[in-house]
């Protein structure tokens, strides 16, 4: 069992930054991959970007350039780094793991595509940090 613990959201002008932070407590060495999804309200949680065993990384098209995902091993935790945020990225963000291989390329084809996702789609999930952009 893994449990993932979102913080860092907040409130943010157009153009600022914030870094969230997902840490990871429990059978850690068993996960694979981590991603972060955005639900915004109304719409479908979708993939915002995710790391493949350690080193395969993977941008929705929206947040390329602008956001940048990494991770400490050491402090099992996973961070995503946002600038030049824009309204359009008000949301929850979610931090998600999965453990197996399968699942793990099903999360990277997520965020690539742009996909929807939902609660029962990865094994893993944190609570959510809510992130606002204002105008």
């Amino acid at each position: 069992e893994v449990q993932l613990v979102e913080s860092g959201g907040g409130l943010v002008q157009r153009g600022g930054s914030l870094r969230l932070s997902c840490t990871a407590s429990g059978s850690t060495s068993s996960t694979y991959c981590m991603g972060w999804f955005r639900q915004a309200p109304g719409k479908e949680r979708e993939g915002v970007a995710s790391i493949v065993g350690g080193g395969t990384i993977s941008y929705a098209d929206s947040v390329k350039g602008r956001f940048t995902i990494s991770q400490d091993s050491a402090k099992n935790t996973l961070y995503l780094r946002m600038n030049s945020l824009k309204p359009e990225d008000t949301a929850t963000y979610y931090c998600a793991a999965e453990s197996t291989f399968p699942k793990c390329i099903r999360m990277q084809t997520t965020v690539i595509v742009g996909a929807s996702a939902s609660a029962s789609d990865f094994m893993y999930w944190g609570q959510g940090t809510p992130v606002t952009v204002s105008s």
